[in-house]
């Protein structure tokens, strides 16, 4: 088990490494100046300008420019805003929101999810099975800020069922509501995932040969068919996991919740780049570890995966 997280983790350098560089290159191979756009049409003094284009690394190259993030972020820098505030305060000022906010709808898409497609596998052909696969497609094929206003809608301003905006509830109240439209896309696709591995272990020879020595339905089921079955939902809910996390900029954006989503959509606005650069790698390091997690929990699930 040893050689295959080690394994596994020398996997992960290279992904890291990649998808910095990716981001610190898009960010910053934009045309026109970020210092001169933060200051809109006030002009900039020239000393000031190059002061700031020195301190950034802007005139540099841009392998420079990321040789010289890279290696404050091997040290645990995040890089500076513009205005001179360490990333990092901004994320531990922000991430506890998202963390929350990507939980709760983790939490919506385990339960509900692998709820909704066992039943619907254990019905398979049923009014159960064609409701949960009906209601799982108007749910993928609607977009989520869709969604997500008309919950706001229906939900929180008509039933008065939940908070609409902000976070003054606290925790789970302000959250219940996001978090559900959040989870909403990830929710039907374990839905059905779970649906389809299920129904497709029922009728293997194991669970055949299970039936034949008398074990009972709900033994079969849990002990022997639902382990194999949860193999690709688990696979799924890891990554997904890592997807919350950076997917979350809509939903925090339509419930007006202080997370790192609304932090990058106002960055990107605003064009401040390192806040941009240094947000969007902790959420390729945290996509990347539950990766790494999902790697770990599949062998331990699945033997043959760590053997071979």
């Amino acid at each position: 088990m040893g050689r295959f997280i080690a394994r596994r983790l020398l996997h992960a350098i290279p992904v890291l490494l990649a998808t910095t560089f990716l981001i610190h290159t898009l960010v910053f191979v934009l045309p026109g100046d970020p210092i001169q756009g933060l200051a809109g049409d006030r002009p900039v003094p020239p000393a000031v300008l190059a002061e700031l284009h020195d301190r950034y690394h802007l005139d540099d190259p841009l392998l420079v420019q990321y040789g010289s993030y890279l290696a404050g972020l091997l040290s645990g820098d995040f890089g500076t805003t513009f205005s001179g505030q360490p990333v990092a305060d901004v994320l531990a000022r922000r991430w506890p929101v998202t963390v929350k906010l990507a939980l709760t709808a983790w939490f919506f898409e385990t339960v509900l999810g692998i709820a909704l497609g066992v039943w619907a596998g254990l019905n398979k052909g049923r009014w159960a099975d064609r409701l949960v696969l009906a209601g799982t497609t108007v749910v993928i094929a609607v977009p989520v800020y869709i969604v997500g206003y008309l919950a706001q809608l229906f939900l929180g301003v008509r039933l008065g069922w939940f908070p609409v905006s902000g976070e003054e509830a606290g925790w789970p109240t302000a959250y219940l509501l996001p978090g559900l439209v959040l989870a909403s896309f990830g929710l039907a696709y374990v839905a059905r995932l779970t649906r389809s591995s299920l129904a497709e272990n029922l009728r293997a020879d194991y669970v055949r040969t299970a039936d034949a020595k008398g074990l009972s339905r709900r033994r079969v089921v849990v002990k022997h068919t639902l382990r194999n079955s949860l193999i690709p939902v688990v696979t799924f809910l890891g990554v997904e996991l890592g997807s919350l996390m950076a997917g979350a900029i809509v939903t925090e954006y339509i419930f007006n919740l202080p997370g790192v989503g609304q932090q990058v959509f106002q960055s990107i606005q605003l064009r401040e780049g390192p806040t941009v650069v240094g947000i969007t790698t902790a959420l390729v390091m945290v996509f990347v570890l539950a990766n790494l997690l999902v790697d770990i929990l599949y062998g331990l699930l699945d033997p043959r995966i760590r053997h071979a």
